[in-house]
């Protein structure tokens, strides 16, 4: 199993320093991968927890990250595509690609927080319908030579974009969400699954899905990345008012976390990213330093 840690970009913590600092610490400690969250507006659960505490833009904390490590595996868990214009996105994410040598992996998914798709003027009855858009225009951009596309919204044929990706065949995308309409996204149209929030019976019931609509779609589901974010509750700093209801991980105790990492393995995910659930730097640290110590060893 792989390990990935997410980066506090979306915990109000006010040196932008003392974030920045855990990607190359997750590094030094041997994680696989580092991730970060996007939100635009401090609104609904993201207000209560921050107020008008900083969130920090993923993809600008992505690309200092990719200047300060040289190993570790770079990631959106998850971009939220309706926020974002998918040409700028594909432009960003590809050039970022390059910059950091092939280490990003998007994940990427609808959203789901009505005040800010509100906020931002965005019908969300439309938020699957503008998320496979993107998905198709990013795809289109990094491989074609000549790309084009057509669609009320976009309209562009025979134009240069540069640069296309330094992965091949793009930049991985893994399709967060666990509803019916993201596990159909996964399996038609994304290189992994990236659900958040999910026990491992869960994980388990949705990635039996995938694999079978992949199937029947014609694509090898045995090529797909079996990811899953789970929130690891470590206390100190606000807490998130939203996370009620979703699976959690105890976080001060080595067994406990080995028990339930051991749970999400047997459901079949192959890299665990575990977010950090706290504001505190300190015991962020702390638990990085403990689940580096005494718990990935035992499942490498």
């Amino acid at each position: 199993m792989q390990f990935g840690v997410t980066i506090p970009n979306n915990w109000g913590i006010a040196d932008a320093r003392q974030v920045l600092a855990l990607g190359p610490l997750a590094e030094e400690l041997g994680y696989d991968s580092v991730w970060v969250m996007d939100h635009l507006f401090n609104t609904g659960y993201i207000r209560e927890r921050l107020e008008d505490k900083p969130y920090y833009h993923p993809l600008a904390t992505l690309s200092h990250l990719a200047a300060t490590t040289s190993k570790v595996r770079l990631g959106t868990s998850v971009l939220v595509l309706p926020y974002h214009n998918p040409v700028e996105l594909a432009k960003y994410t590809a050039t970022l690609d390059h910059m950091s040598g092939g280490r990003v992996t998007l994940g990427v998914g609808v959203g789901g927080m009505g005040e800010e798709f509100e906020a931002l003027g965005i019908p969300m009855s439309r938020r699957a319908v503008m998320t496979n858009e993107c998905i198709a225009i990013m795809k289109e951009l990094w491989t074609n030579p000549r790309p084009s596309y057509h669609s009320r919204r976009w309209n562009f044929d025979n134009v240069l974009f540069s640069p296309k990706c330094l992965q091949t065949p793009h930049i991985p995308l893994w399709v967060g969400g666990s509803s019916p309409g993201a596990l159909k996204r996964a399996a038609t149209m994304g290189d992994g699954w990236h659900p958040s929030g999910v026990s491992p019976e869960e994980y388990a019931i949705g990635r039996q899905e995938v694999r079978r609509l992949a199937s029947e779609a014609g694509r090898d589901p045995d090529a797909l990345v079996w990811s899953a974010r789970v929130e690891v509750e470590i206390g100190g700093g606000p807490s998130s008012a939203r996370a009620s209801g979703r699976s959690r991980v105890p976080g001060e105790d080595a067994k406990q976390i080995m028990g339930a990492i051991s749970a999400y393995q047997s459901a079949g995910v192959e890299h665990l990213v575990l977010a950090l659930n706290s504001g505190e730097v300190a015991r962020i640290t702390e638990t990085m330093e403990l689940i580096a110590g005494r718990v990935m060893g035992e499942f490498r």
